[in-house]
């Protein structure tokens, strides 16, 4: 392997999504993100300034990102849509999700694996439902870090105090939320002003740009590399019979920093061992979260898709009662006494909704007590019970075995998304 290719591969990875309202402007900006960085080959540039120029507009840089012809009919962004890109620093997958309400499930989906989200406000409207609704949802998705992007400061004649108000109005609202990284610019996607270069219309703002705030945000330290976690997605038994003898257990890392010799427990069975080899491409001394890999270890037992390998002295909680917040993402709405497949990490098994504890008004985050059904786009507290143990924590300490997902058992749907509470 090259020397080039291999740093490619060894470059820090974030990933990030877009949210706010209908015509904030989150396709102009990744347009313009991706134009003004020179990371976008010469036959993109000419096809959108071909459609640009039958629509007769200007060189639209949304129509980059709006790729369904619905999206481009209508311009606005329908579903979510993912660009990869790569600065000499940096590694980015961005999904730009959707601002209308209907499609507020499209924005939990491309949130769900974020390291950061960018929030975008029309500075000509201030904040509006939709800011309060993606705010929230990121904050209870746990994604560690904010930038909030009040646009179109062009039409309000990037006055500070238009700005100015809106950072104190969203201040206070994320003052009652579990965030704790958030940094604001006031920026023109349209014009390129604070994306990748700094403004001459704003000479106030004194802060940083986009561009510099996505290549050098810290997030070596949002992974969680104290619970290991391994959840078995596949068991290698290669019938080759120079390897009669290998079973190797093959997942993706959830969490934690797992090492040959280590003394680990495979649940539900509660049986004890010692990790004999750790494998990628080839053998490798020690594995973290996301790696995949193949783990070998010294005793044969039954084990299979669904089971967790994790360190003998931290254990999650096993339990069949499991408390959540759930996302509704389905018109059919949500009552106690349903049936779903429920999906944790590799496993999957059967539950039933024991009780709704209550709904959450997204402007407010008051609870609505009493709740008797949840509906497409609801967010509220539920307690469901499943057929087989799970083996999770909290989303707060984990975010990849403290989510899950509810199915329809009929059409086999994804109808809501599930952050586990302790």
């Amino acid at each position: 392997m090259s020397e080039e290719i291999k740093g490619y591969l060894d470059m820090e990875l974030l990933r990030f999504t877009t949210a706010g309202s209908v015509d904030d402007g989150k396709s102009t900006l990744i347009g313009r993100l991706l134009y003004d960085s020179k990371t976008l080959f010469q036959d993109q540039i000419e096809n959108v300034k071909k459609i640009s120029k039958q629509r007769g507009e200007d060189l639209n840089l949304a129509l980059l990102m709006d790729g369904l012809k619905a999206e481009r009919e209508q311009g606005i962004t329908i579903d979510v849509a993912y660009r990869y890109f790569a600065t000499p620093v940096r590694k980015f997958i961005i999904a730009d999700t959707p601002g209308h309400p209907q499609y507020t499930r499209n924005m939990v989906t491309g949130a769900s694996t974020a390291n950061l989200a960018v929030i975008l406000v029309d500075a000509r409207n201030g904040v509006v439902e939709q800011t309060h609704r993606h705010i929230f949802i990121a904050s209870l998705l746990q994604i560690p870090h904010f930038i909030i992007c009040i646009n179109k400061m062009d039409l309000v004649n990037f006055k500070e105090e238009t700005y100015n108000q809106i950072k104190n109005e969203i201040k206070d609202f994320v003052s009652k939320l579990d965030i704790k990284d958030v940094y604001f610019i006031p920026i023109s996607a349209l014009l390129g002003d604070n994306v990748v270069d700094g403004s001459d219309n704003m000479p106030w703002y004194k802060g940083s740009t986009l561009k510099y705030l996505l290549e050098n945000i810290h997030i070596g330290s949002d992974e969680n590399l104290i619970d290991c976690r391994f959840p078995i997605q596949y068991v290698i038994r290669p019938r080759d019979d120079k390897y009669h003898d290998y079973r190797g257990y093959a997942g993706k890392i959830a969490s934690g920093i797992f090492k040959p010799g280590d003394k680990i427990k495979i649940l539900p069975s509660g049986f004890t061992s010692t990790i004999k080899t750790i494998e990628g491409m080839s053998k490798i001394k020690e594995a973290f979260a996301p790696m995949s890999v193949v783990m070998q270890i010294e005793d044969d037992y039954d084990i299979g898709r669904g089971d967790m390998i994790v360190r003998e002295d931290n254990v999650p909680i096993i339990s069949q009662d499991v408390d959540l917040m759930l996302c509704w993402m389905n018109k059919k709405k949500l009552h106690e006494g349903n049936k779903y497949i429920v999906k944790h990490t590799t496993k999957e098994t059967k539950c039933i909704v024991k009780k709704i504890k209550y709904k959450l008004n997204i402007n407010t985050l008051h609870r609505i007590e009493g709740a008797t059904e949840i509906g497409l786009n609801d967010i509220g507290r539920i307690k469901i019970r499943t057929a087989q143990p799970l083996f999770y924590d909290s989303y707060r300490d984990n975010r990849t075995t403290g989510c899950l997902i509810l199915i329809d058992e009929q059409t086999n749907e994804t109808v809501g998304a599930g952050m586990i509470k302790r």
